[in-house]
């Protein structure tokens, strides 16, 4: 019986690193498997792309998850690697679902490349990635990857039902007209707004974007630095400039009465902490040799800063 749970953010291809996380928090290897005699995991998504372990990571997580010792929510990596890798149906004005452009190129690179003399291994691991929860709602928290949404979730669970993506509704999940797209962007993703007078802006990693991701947590927010979340500020002569009525009606509400949130994605710096008393964001950079962080989840209701744990990722030991 778990008495706990350790949430674990975005590991992106770093498995030495999650085993020392995972020892640190007392799991062991027994029967080839990391488990704890009274703890599950719960990882948050993106175990692939980016690090040097890949892998490794695939096999630490798949194997727990197998055998009762962890739960998992899809990544967007996750998602985009099936999706680039998923041949169009006739129709589309695409080979793939996902384009091959220079930029999703060199995301999925590394893990194409550690793969590359696995390929039966590999595909084993995209269909295992298609069947991962893409929500978990436990009685006390709940997880996703990137933003939750209950009224979205509602209107998935009615369509589509449970919680999981299925291979045949792969190519309906990337046409941006559909619900199906816009659930999958809000779940993977989060919530974004788009820069007023059609203005762009250049990300730190070169991209650019009309686009910026915000606050889903945000009160009564009046201005654009009320509402940004991101590691890219926004332009200066926009940063205070106030929301318009409907770019208020785009925003999302998670409040302060609702489950304990678990979230990745974000790219976060510094020292873990709640984003609110009822949201923590576990994506610490890791890969970007930030922390890898997780969470010790008991029964509380209001998120403690000294629940949070992590290793600092070393450029040695990836």
């Amino acid at each position: 019986m778990h008495q706990g749970y350790d949430l674990i953010g975005d590991i992106h291809g770093c498995g030495n690193t999650l085993i020392r996380l995972l020892e640190q928090m007392g799991y062991s290897k027994k029967n080839g498997i990391y488990q704890h005699p009274k703890r599950k995991v719960v990882f948050l998504g993106d175990i692939i792309d980016r690090g040097p372990n890949i892998r490794l990571a695939c096999h630490i997580v798949r194997d727990m998850v197998d055998a009762g010792h962890a739960d998992i929510v899809m990544g967007n990596h996750e998602y985009n690697v099936v999706t680039y890798l998923t041949e169009a149906p006739p129709g589309f004005n695409q080979p793939y679902l996902r384009q091959h452009t220079k930029r999703n190129n060199f995301i999925v690179e590394q893990t194409l490349q550690q793969f590359a003399n696995y390929q039966q291994e590999f595909r084993e691991f995209l269909d295992w990635f298609i069947t991962l929860p893409l929500f978990l709602d436990y009685e006390h928290f709940r997880v996703v990857h990137a933003c939750w949404d209950q009224a979205m979730i509602d209107e998935y669970q009615r369509r589509y039902g449970g919680n999981t993506l299925h291979t045949s509704l792969l190519a309906e999940s990337v046409n941006t007209n559909s619900f199906l797209y816009q659930f999958m962007d809000r779940m993977l993703r989060g919530t974004s707004l788009k820069l007023p007078g059609n203005r762009s802006m250049v990300a730190k990693d070169g991209m650019v974007r009309q686009f910026f991701r915000t606050k889903f947590w945000a009160e009564n927010p009046k201005h654009y630095n009320d509402v940004v979340f991101q590691p890219d500020p926004l332009p200066d002569d926009i940063e205070h400039g106030m929301l318009s009525p409907e770019e208020k009606d785009q925003l999302l509400f998670y409040g302060p009465q609702e489950k304990p949130l678990f979230i990745g994605h974000y790219w976060m710096q510094g020292i873990p902490a709640p984003i609110t008393p009822n949201i923590a964001c576990l994506d610490y950079s890791a890969v970007k040799y930030g922390r890898l962080a997780a969470y010790r989840m008991d029964q509380e209701t209001s998120l403690q800063m000294g629940k949070f744990t992590w290793v600092r990722v070393e450029k040695t030991e990836r």
